[in-house]
């Protein structure tokens, strides 16, 4: 049986939308930053920074497949 009307979006907002990237992003930005400007602590720092993007890419993809 086929229901008569499609089922129904749900809208959001910009900011809903593109919160998570820009987030990724700023972090990302400022481990760069971090790793350029010194050394020591700074590196655990960066790594941690630098990871979000390939953490949040795995948890995607894990998602979808």
């Amino acid at each position: 049986m086929t229901r008569p009307f499609p089922p129904q979006r749900r809208h959001r907002g910009a900011m809903a939308i593109f919160a998570a990237p820009l987030l990724i992003a700023l972090v990302t930005v400022a481990g760069l930053i971090v790793a350029l400007t010194g050394d020591g602590w700074r590196d655990h720092v960066a790594w941690v920074a630098l990871s979000l993007p390939l953490s949040a890419f795995a948890w995607a993809f894990s998602r979808r497949h």
